[in-house]
């Protein structure tokens, strides 16, 4: 088996474990036998309604959520061959926060239950389609990268506004969770209103990793051996756009993991983008799921946010990388 391929297996037995212990760990603690039998559909009832209706709904929101920042950063660190690009750093998720929130602001999200996920895919899709064509007209990653916080800032002073003027305390709190990020009260049916785009754009991201290998050529060196740029871009800004928009509308804002895992995975596949996307899906999802017990177990008054907790732990990882980075140029 190659080192890939164990890559694989190690995380993806990880993540079975975590979502093993994210049914049994809670407020109220179960044993490995009462939560394997309620997932079997035998035990108490009230054992299965936790597991089936809170439990396992979270931890699965919890991870695919991950994994879809998880592989969009992968991606867009290929395709901007810079490990600091990523759905939150480049206003990819701020964004798709933003256009949710409006239409929470305006109670245009009761009309429908695919309101909210395809407002927040719109809001990541405009996004990383403008940081797509900023790449065109610019050799600079720096520029970039300042582009997107650029986008960051501005998406964040809109949704800051949007709060001011919010009409009555149930929508300030709708708003605050989406900023936030949380996956509490996640339902089967939040999964699967999401879990169409998200796999979409996963299935997308994975398509196109070819090319994704083939930039670590250079772009002139990438197109000689055949590649369409444009096509490539626009694979990638589809697939990564798709699925952080999901992720938002499943878990609201949930920063920095996209560059956490992929610059973990990296090393272990030789720095191969195309290498990269499923460990990092993989590992993204498994930190969220093990976050997620986190904000469980940690004691306080009112739970953690999701988001909080990722932000807390990835930005002095994100500035470690920067440091790195710096020193070795």
């Amino acid at each position: 088996m190659t080192p890939p391929a164990l890559l694989l297996v190690g995380f993806a037995v990880a993540t079975l474990l975590a979502l093993g212990a994210a049914c049994g760990l809670g407020s109220t603690p179960m044993s490995a036998e009462r939560v394997l039998a309620a997932l079997l559909g035998g035990g108490d009832a009230g054992d299965r309604l936790v597991v089936w209706e809170i439990r396992l709904p979270r931890a699965l929101a919890a991870f695919l959520a991950g994994a879809a920042l998880g592989a969009s950063g992968a991606a867009l660190q290929g395709l901007f061959r810079n490990p600091l690009a990523e759905p939150g750093v480049l206003g990819v998720s701020a964004t798709a926060s933003l256009t949710a929130t409006f239409f929470l602001y305006y109670g245009l999200a009761s009309l429908s239950a695919w309101v909210l996920p395809v407002a927040a895919i719109a809001g990541a899709l405009a996004a990383t389609a403008l940081i797509a064509v900023a790449a065109v007209f610019t050799r600079s990653i720096v520029t970039l990268i300042l582009i997107g916080i650029g986008i960051a800032s501005f998406t964040g002073a809109a949704m800051s506004l949007l709060m001011n003027l919010a009409p009555h305390p149930y929508a300030l709190s709708d708003m605050i969770n989406w900023m936030l990020g949380s996956v509490a009260n996640r339902s089967v049916d939040d999964i699967a209103l999401a879990a169409p785009f998200l796999l979409l754009g996963l299935i997308i991201l994975y398509g196109s990793r070819r090319g994704l290998a083939a930039l670590t050529l250079g772009e002139e060196a990438a197109a000689g051996v055949g590649l369409n740029l444009l096509r490539q871009r626009a694979a990638t800004v589809l697939g990564a756009g798709l699925s952080t928009g999901a992720s938002v509308a499943l878990a609201g804002v949930i920063g920095f993991v996209g560059i956490v895992a992929p610059h973990i995975v990296r090393p272990l596949v030789a720095h191969d983008p195309a290498r990269s996307l499923a460990p990092s899906a993989l590992l993204a999802g498994l930190l969220l799921v093990l976050a997620d017990i986190g904000v469980r177990l940690i004691p306080s008054e009112q739970e953690l946010r999701l988001g909080v907790v990722a932000a807390l732990v990835g930005a002095p990882v994100f500035v470690w990388i920067v440091v790195r980075r710096g020193v070795r140029e």
